[in-house]
């Protein structure tokens, strides 16, 4: 017991050295727009699928915790502005979601390989869901919350959006797709590619010790 909890806690930390080193090269986004293309949701992916819905939740709250640092320092324009006007609601866009987007990618996984007879097409879901869920409770509450603000609406007017559902669509746009693909493609192969060298049950079994 003592050595598994090592080995889950050692392979952990080492998702969340790789995260904060995408951060620290720039690896982890590209800007578009008002906008960041991310790629930091690939590590909290594998380690949702990998080591369970718990360390994705923790992998979420690392990227979470960079992203509030964006939103304080201004390195973000839209959420340094929503910052501005709460700066709790902000801690809530940048952190909360993040940490539901890893563990709910985690469950995601989970469930999928009950179903999966090939235990394949599970990791690719997974890596599919993580950027999707990302980006729906991150869109969906800047739509709840900071819909009405300045900001906000000056980005509805320069999109030509007729309503909160179009603001996001069109604000999203081919940024989701290539985050979607990116995390399908890449997230999902090296998920499986880990599991596959380390004998097929790292995810299974990592994922009935973070339950």
């Amino acid at each position: 017991m003592k050595k598994g909890n090592l080995r889950y806690l050692t392979e952990l930390a080492l998702l969340v050295a790789i995260e904060l080193a995408m951060r620290a090269t720039g690896l982890t986004s590209i800007p578009v727009g008002p906008l960041v293309m991310s790629f930091a949701t690939v590590p909290i992916a594998v380690g949702a699928m990998l080591l369970g819905p718990m360390a994705g939740g923790v992998l979420g709250l690392v990227f979470g915790c960079t992203s509030l640092y964006d939103a304080i320092t201004g390195r973000s324009l839209m959420t340094g502005a929503f910052f501005q006007v709460s700066p709790l609601h902000t801690v809530v866009l940048c952190v909360v979601t993040r940490v539901l987007m890893g563990v709910l990618a985690g469950l995601v996984f989970r469930a999928v390989r009950k179903l999966d007879r090939t235990d394949t097409i599970c990791y690719f879901a997974g890596g599919l869901c993580t950027p999707l869920i990302n980006t729906l409770l991150f869109m969906g509450y800047i739509v709840l919350v900071f819909y009405q603000t300045a900001y906000v609406q000056e980005r509805v007017a320069v999109l030509g959006a007729t309503g909160p559902l179009m603001f996001v669509i069109l604000s999203v746009g081919v940024q989701g797709l290539v985050e979607a693909v990116v995390g399908l493609v890449v997230g999902g192969g090296i998920a499986k590619g880990v599991a596959h060298a380390l004998g097929g049950n790292l995810g299974r079994q990592r994922g009935t010790q973070a339950a």
